[in-house]
């Protein structure tokens, strides 16, 4: 699950629904990573091991679980949805509880293959990791989640005493069981804070001060690590009376990169879209989308305002993709490289209104990229602002076959007929 209900946080965050590809502007671990991180912090965790061949899945077995007589294999992939996933292969579920010696077998059938669930889209994700746990017994199932809120400008804690499903059918079924507990980013957790929090989810068997430690804890790493959201679900009380992180989410800010250089080491690039990962290698700000205008602008507000005009004109935004107010040529050349990897980019659309960024800049961009990249589809440019003459001058002398726009609407207009043709 990726946010949770607005009406439940006050819009702190938004809801993901349907599946989209989006950048995320921020670090999404693996389910296995988030609990070795819990347990460096001294959270509860269930034991477990991640393996990425049948031969570490058979080692696993025999070093870490010798004794068990069941055990859950889970796919590890960066999108929520796996227990009801489906693999194209035909398997289904990416989280299974089997019987020790069934555990190879099963993981043989993850490994390698590609699973789709509601958040991933139809093309769904590769798994190239599985991660083994022991099966805890599990008497209770409550939530826990610490997000960024800007309501209260701080850490923000939501529990519910009720666990185990997606915090939207929680708060739809039972709103009077969430509770929010603000945290003072100055003052950090209180005993107090933390209290309320156990009160909130009334366990029913682990030790009330214990279980206020682990919420101690819990707030301790997402400070630490710089995480933007901490979600446990369930969290879960097991028949040996112990507060365990049964499954959890993980984010980080990625402004925090430079301090959290062993957070950051996990990041698995595999898991993302390509073209995010070649624009933020070169920083730029794309983010992929199902259209088939693609778009290059300088500012973000500019580029929103590009893809509401291509909306309105009937065309449909390939992607969003902010040059920034500073880019140099080569980050010029390289746009237009992501932009014509995506194969269902039929027209291109470069909408620079200069003021830091030069049209000058812009436009030897474009004439290099045309050189280096063999443009199949029409361009559609529209450039003011600083050095605009000499802009044009640069595209009209290469003898480019550029369509050119007087203004914003114009733009659009000419890039959505340019499909057509």
């Amino acid at each position: 699950m990726r946010g949770l209900v607005n009406k439940l946080v006050s819009r702190s965050l938004s809801i993901s629904g349907k599946w989209q590809n989006q950048q995320l502007r921020r670090l999404n671990i693996h389910e296995y990573q988030g609990a070795e991180l819990m347990g460096k912090y001294g959270v509860n965790v269930p034991k477990g091991v991640a393996a990425s061949s049948l031969e570490e899945v058979k080692k696993a077995i025999q070093d870490v679980f010798p004794n068990e007589s069941e055990l859950v294999v889970k796919s590890q992939i960066l999108a929520g949805g796996r227990g009801l996933g489906t693999f194209k292969s035909g398997l289904k579920g990416g989280v299974h509880i089997v019987k020790r010696d069934e555990a190879e077998e099963i993981a043989g059938k993850m490994l390698g293959q590609v699973l789709v669930t509601k958040q991933t889209g139809p093309q769904g994700k590769v798994v190239s990791k599985v991660y083994l746990c022991e099966k805890l017994s599990l008497v209770n199932e409550m939530y826990f989640s610490i997000i960024l809120d800007r309501k209260s400008a701080g850490p923000l804690i939501i529990a519910c005493k009720k666990g185990g499903t997606s915090i939207e059918d929680l708060a739809e079924k039972f709103p009077d069981m969430i509770i929010k507990v603000p945290i003072d980013v100055f003052a950090g957790i209180t005993d107090e804070d933390a209290a309320k929090v156990v009160d909130g989810l009334a366990p029913k068997a682990a030790d009330r001060k214990d279980s206020i430690e682990q919420v101690k804890k819990l707030y301790e790493l997402f400070r630490k690590t710089d995480c933007t959201m901490l979600e446990i679900n369930p969290l879960a009380e097991t028949s040996t009376n112990q507060l365990v992180a049964a499954d959890a989410k993980l984010n980080f800010d990625d402004n925090a990169a430079f301090r959290q250089k062993e957070v950051f080491a996990m990041r698995d690039p595999t898991q993302e879209d390509p073209r995010e990962v070649a624009a933020a290698k070169v920083d730029l700000n794309y983010i992929g989308l199902d259209g088939e205008i693609g778009c290059m602008v300088n500012g973000a507000g500019l580029a929103m305002a590009t893809m509401d005009i291509i909306k309105l004109h009937g065309g449909t935004p390939a992607n969003f993709l902010d040059v920034g107010g500073n880019a140099s040529e080569h980050q010029v050349v390289e746009a237009f490289k992501i932009l014509t990897s995506d194969d269902k980019v039929k027209a291109i659309l470069v909408n620079i209104f200069g003021g830091i960024m030069k049209c000058d800049v812009i436009a030897s961009g474009i004439v290099n990229a045309a050189k280096e990249v063999a443009l199949k589809v029409p361009v559609v440019v529209r450039l003011e602002g600083t050095n605009v003459e000499q802009g044009k001058r640069i595209l009209k002398e290469s003898g480019m076959k550029l369509i050119t726009a007087d203004d914003l609407d114009d733009a659009a207009e000419k890039a959505v007929k340019a499909l057509a043709h």
